[in-house]
């Protein structure tokens, strides 16, 4: 399945959970139901997925983590906060860019209409 497809039913499925709830709940609980809906249709679906960082030798296994990886193609940074700043732009970027995932969605739950806090990145596409 093509990212593209991917990303419509992500986007699908957290627009009808966004109806249910409406903003104003944690980042954790937007991240489970999200997946559990996202299982429910047949994806599969990673949460919080450690990632290794090297850098000059130094070597984490665990720099950072993604919040939600589908299909292992498109990557999911989930965010309930009340105005996205240009950092989680950008850290969502870095994240792609240190995983070698092309395709990305940034959404920010906290948001009357999910529609607003849906914005999707790229990675050289």
């Amino acid at each position: 399945m093509h990212e593209n497809e991917i990303s419509k039913i992500i986007i699908g499925a957290a627009i009808q959970m966004h109806k249910s709830f409406g903003p104003g709940l944690l980042e954790s609980v937007y991240e489970n139901a999200l997946s559990f809906d996202l299982r429910e249709q047949g994806l599969l679906i990673r949460q919080q997925v450690p990632m290794p960082f090297e850098y000059k030798g130094l070597k984490q296994e665990n720099g950072y983590r993604i919040d939600v990886m589908v299909n292992n193609k498109v990557l999911i940074e989930i965010k309930s906060i009340e105005t996205l700043a240009p950092v989680h732009y950008a850290q969502t970027l870095t994240y792609l860019k240190l995983s070698g995932l092309k395709f990305g969605l940034l959404i920010n739950f906290n948001c009357k209409l999910l529609k607003d806090g849906i914005h999707r990145l790229v990675n050289n596409l």
